[in-house]
This record gives C-alpha cells, sequence and structure tokens, in this order.
C-alpha cells in the first residue's frame, strides 16, 4: 500500500524503449492552454482599441510566464517521473498555480503581477518538493538537484520581492532581468551533472503542446469569425481569413512534424537551443489567430488598426515561426542551402505580402509552397537513406 503512495524516485532510462507522454502530463498541458488563450484574447482587445505596442510586450512577458512554468515542470518529468500519488499531487499543484496564472494574465496587461506570482508560487512550491524527491532519490544528480531547489527559491523570492517593492507594478527592465536569472537556473544546475532527459519524450511533449497552440489558435478565429457572419451583410473579405487561416495553420502542424525531432536531442547543448527556442514557435503560433482574429475585425470595422497594421499582426507571427522552426529543428537536420534558402524565400514573401491586400491569403499560400519544398527534400532524405541501407545489406 505504501509504495502505491510513495515509491523511491530513481532516474528514467534516457534510452527507453517506446517512452510516451502520460495521461497525467497530458493533462498537465491542456490545463496550460487556459493561460494561452486568456492571453491571445488580451491581445486581440488591445490591438482591437489601438494600444499595438503595449499589448505586444505584455503578451510577450504573459506567454513567457506561461511557456517557462510548463518547461520547467516538462524537462523534470522526462527525468524523474515515479507515477506515485505524492507525484501526482506535486503535479497537480502545478495545476492548480497554472490555473491561478491564467487567471492574472489579463491583469498583466495592466501592469498588475500579483496573480501571476502567486501562482508561480504555488507551482514552484510543487517544483521545488520534486526536486528535493530527485535529490534524495539519485545520488549521482544530488548537487543538480540541489542546485534546482535553490535556484528556483531564490528566483521566485527574488520576484516576490519585486512584487512587494513595485506595488504590484513590475517595470520591464526589471522583468528581463529576473528573466534572464531564470533562464540561468537550468543552465547552472545542470553544470554538476545532466539529468536524464529522455529524447524522444521531450519531442513528443513539445509536439502536442504545439499541437494544442495550434487548437486555441483555431478555436480564436472560429469564434471571431462566427460573430462577424453573424452580422448583416458580412464582408466578403471574411473568406480570404479562412482560407488563409486554414492554409497556415494546417501547413504549420505539417512542417512541425515534417522531420523527427527526438533524433535531433543529442545533449544539453542541443537541447538549451531547442527547447528555450520553441518559446518563439509557440508564441508565434498563439498570436497568429490573435492577427487572424484582428484581420477579420480589420474587415468589420470593428478595429481601431489600419489595414497594415492588422495585416502586420499576420505576416509577422507567420514570419517570425519559420524563423525560428528552421533554427531549432530543421538547421539540425539539415543545415545547407537546401533548407535555408526556401525557409528565407519563405520569410521574406511573408514580410513582404505585409503591404498586399489581404495578405492573410498569401501567406497561406507561402506556408503551401514552403510545405512542397520541405515534403520533396524529405522525401529524398528518406529514399538516399533507404538506398544506403539496401547497399549496406548487399
Amino acid at each position: 500500500m505504501m509504495r502505491a503512495l510513495v515509491r523511491p524516485l530513481s532516474p528514467r532510462d534516457p534510452h527507453e524503449a517506446h517512452r510516451v507522454a502520460s495521461p497525467l502530463e497530458l493533462f498537465t498541458d491542456l490545463c496550460y492552454v487556459v493561460a494561452i488563450a486568456q492571453g491571445a484574447l488580451t491581445l486581440e482587445h488591445e490591438i482591437a482599441e489601438g494600444h499595438v505596442a503595449h499589448g505586444l510586450i505584455w503578451f510577450a512577458a504573459s506567454f513567457f510566464a506561461i511557456f517557462w512554468a510548463w518547461l520547467n515542470f516538462v524537462w523534470f518529468s522526462s527525468a524523474y517521473d515515479p507515477d506515485d500519488t505524492v507525484h501526482r499531487v506535486l503535479t497537480l499543484l502545478q495545476v492548480f498555480g497554472s490555473l491561478v496564472l491564467a487567471a492574472g494574465v489579463p491583469r498583466m496587461f495592466d501592469h498588475d503581477f500579483t496573480l501571476g506570482v502567486v501562482g508561480y508560487v504555488i507551482m514552484r512550491v510543487g517544483l521545488v518538493l520534486m526536486w528535493l524527491r530527485a535529490a534524495a532519490g539519485h545520488p549521482e544528480r544530488r548537487t543538480t538537484a540541489l542546485r534546482y531547489v535553490g535556484g528556483l527559491a531564490a528566483v521566485q523570492l527574488g520576484w516576490v520581492v519585486a512584487l512587494v517593492v513595485t506595488a504590484r507594478d513590475i517595470p520591464v527592465w526589471l522583468f528581463v532581468v529576473l528573466v534572464a536569472l531564470d533562464f540561468a537556473v537550468p543552465v547552472w544546475a545542470e553544470r554538476a551533472g545532466t539529468t536524464p532527459w529522455h529524447p524522444h519524450h521531450i519531442a513528443e511533449r513539445y509536439g502536442l503542446f504545439f499541437i494544442i497552440v495550434l487548437g486555441e489558435t483555431i478555436l480564436s478565429v472560429t469564434l471571431a469569425l462566427q460573430a462577424a457572419f453573424a452580422e448583416q451583410d458580412p464582408p466578403v473579405e471574411l473568406w480570404f481569413v479562412v482560407a488563409g487561416g486554414v492554409l497556415v495553420t494546417f501547413c504549420a502542424w505539417w512542417l512541425y512534424f515534417a522531420r523527427e525531432n527526438g533524433d535531433v536531442l543529442t545533449g544539453n547543448d542541443v537541447g538549451y537551443v531547442w527547447g528555450f527556442g520553441h518559446y518563439v514557435i509557440f508564441g508565434a503560433a498563439a498570436a497568429v489567430g490573435v492577427g487572424l482574429s484582428a484581420r477579420i475585425a480589420f474587415y468589420g470595422h470593428h478595429a481601431e488598426v489600419s489595414d497594415v497594421v492588422s495585416s502586420a499582426f499576420v505576416t509577422g507571427p507567420v514570419a517570425a515561426a519559420l524563423a525560428a522552426l528552421w533554427v531549432v529543428n530543421v538547421r539540425l537536420h539539415d543545415p545547407s542551402i537546401r533548407t535555408a534558402g526556401p525557409f528565407a524565400a519563405a520569410i521574406a514573401a511573408c514580410v513582404a505580402v505585409t503591404f498586399v491586400p489581404v495578405s492573410e491569403l498569401w501567406v497561406g499560400l507561402i506556408c503551401v509552397a514552403l510545405l512542397t519544398s520541405e515534403l520533396v527534400l524529405t522525401s529524398d532524405d528518406r529514399a538516399g537513406a533507404g538506398v544506403a541501407r539496401v547497399g549496406a545489406a548487399d
């Protein structure tokens, strides 16, 4: 009975066959999308009211808070997951903290970080207790685990002090400093010894989260279209948003999964860039939905922004997502001009069509062209690998 409640926490095998995400991990990912939806919805309102720069800054800040909380749990659970009662309770405690964070996301846009910091305190309590279990159960990585404990606790204390001293309105410069300290914790901790994370498990967790972000994007655009089409004489341009949004979303999914991500995660040198770089991929994917909703509002004359500005909220996130996708993923498979050229051309084309009517449709077609290029390249690579295997067998 006691073993069902508390099991010895030992490291997972980083080469474990058929390692997949657990139901608890899937549930955790799904809960984080609540916070993402809150950030996207608030940014959409900021754009509609003409507060473009303010909305962008605080969307980036709030999305980092969501992403970083999720990332810390993902990498821990890849290395240590006894799936006992204590682990489940501590995981659900972090899920509860993420929901408190989600409730505080709109307030961040009003410069009130209270709920955000409270949510983080709850999540960090759960995560610190997990690392203490790892320190006790994995003597070879005890120093690493204790560095995580000390680093997470110290930085979180810094956030609490900053909240109190600034009367809830943490300035951007201080936010950036604290974010840099947060980034430094895993780098410093892992120098004492790498935790045994599983590359294919990590790749699956990131892939599943990307799917969830795309799902939130589709939902937000669908709701905006539903409201627009319910009005009398809806503008015909809405159909361009439908076509462009479908093409961008479907191509984004296909481009992301065109190559096996787990195969290139060979160590921390790659893992840091790959893991942290997904902030841009995930954030841009969420922002695309906001941009498409902004286009709907513009066509329906419900926005305070111009054609070019609303267009930039579609073309800009797509260009950013493509650039990040090449840097953190495709480049690791093939850094040659074969991949760099098509991605660079697509990014430049996305920027160029910002100033063209119905830019959302053009962006969708650009993504189709890039996907076609990727499919040809990956097909050729697989064919070449097959020929090599046959030759080796002969």
